[in-house]
């Protein structure tokens, strides 16, 4: 079995008398694709992004049992109106539900939030939970704040009592420093390794700990920093055995490796090498497979890079599925 934990969805409508600042989708002559314009964006939309049919013979063409779906990223404008910003996640959930009551053997779906509005949220994912929805996705950052910020603990702490998964999607920041080329690239990985980084050191992974947790792109350059982390929290090199006099930050709580192997990473990093490193820092137990589809071109077959690394029966079984299973509260 295949779960592609890391697929995106775009309604293919918006209501008739939505604000003006909700997005669009707008017809292409003598196409079956859209055009989602929302603000300055304008990106082409196959039809796969939100018809159902479409979607299940991708997914036997490049041999996926079942797909998460989240909202395509853009979506998670936190600047709109707290208000505004409901009533479009309202919207995107009910299309979510919708194309996923289609064939719910085929497809697990994730909703959005207003995160600008920590309360309203909060509030909202009951909600989620009863459209019959999986969990969650956020933005890697919130308006900048990152997600390990306190104001969001109470977010967390209501969807681990839920019981849903959390989906962190990096997100560029208003105050990247990066240029807009290096959006899709290097941003990715800087805003993955932040959103990581202040769940353990903002003590929000501690105070979670059944929260159940997903980052994009295996949260970029997270698992590079983790053993100079761990060499400060306990003062040993290779995660040997403590050493309190070489701690420059002694805690005594978990290490940060420790609370970094409650997290789950989808494995789309395009090099088998940096998988080999997951498995070999992380655990095989920690990783899911992901494609970014439709908005990217999946591997043919989808996980080749991983289909083709000749791991262990137990640790294919486990990526390929079985750690999305979990991460998904169907285990």
């Amino acid at each position: 079995m295949l779960i592609d934990a890391h697929a995106h969805l775009l309604p293919g409508h918006y209501p008739d008398h939505a604000p003006e600042c909700f997005p669009s989708m707008e017809a292409v002559a003598g196409s079956t694709d859209r055009t989602l314009v929302f603000g300055e964006m304008r990106f082409r939309a196959k039809d796969v992004f939100f018809t159902a049919e479409r979607r299940i013979e991708a997914q036997d063409a490049s041999g996926v049992d079942l797909e998460v779906l989240s909202p395509m990223p853009p979506l998670l404008k936190y600047d709109l109106d707290p208000a505004d910003g409901l009533a479009l996640a309202q919207h995107v959930n009910d299309v979510t539900a919708e194309l996923c009551g289609h064939a719910p053997e085929r497809f697990a779906g994730l909703g959005m939030v207003p995160m600008q509005d920590p309360e309203a949220a909060t509030a909202e994912l009951a909600a989620i939970r009863d459209r019959g929805l999986a969990g969650v996705e956020i933005a890697s950052n919130i308006r900048g704040d990152s997600i390990g910020h306190e104001r969001f603990l109470g977010f967390f702490q209501e969807a681990e009592r839920l019981g849903l998964s959390v989906f962190v999607h990096a997100m560029p920041s208003p105050m990247s420093r990066l240029p807009a080329s290096a959006m899709g690239t290097y941003v990715v990985g800087v805003e993955g390794m932040f959103a990581a980084a202040s769940m353990v050191l903002g003590g929000t992974a501690a105070a979670c700990p059944d929260l159940r947790l997903s980052f994009s792109h295996a949260a970029g350059g997270f698992a590079m920093m983790l053993p100079r982390a761990n060499y400060f929290w306990g003062g040993a090199w290779n995660e040997g055995p403590v050493d309190p006099e070489r701690a420059v930050m002694p805690d005594d709580g978990p290490s940060p490796l420790e609370i970094a192997r409650r997290f789950y990473y989808d494995s789309m990093v395009f090099d088998h090498r940096t998988i080999r490193y997951l498995i070999d820092l992380l655990g095989a137990d920690r990783l899911l497979v992901g494609s970014d589809f439709p908005a990217m071109l999946r591997e043919d077959p989808a996980a080749k890079t991983l289909r083709d690394m000749d791991l262990p029966a137990e640790q294919w079984a486990l990526i390929s599925s079985r750690n999305a299973l979990r991460w998904l509260g169907r285990d």
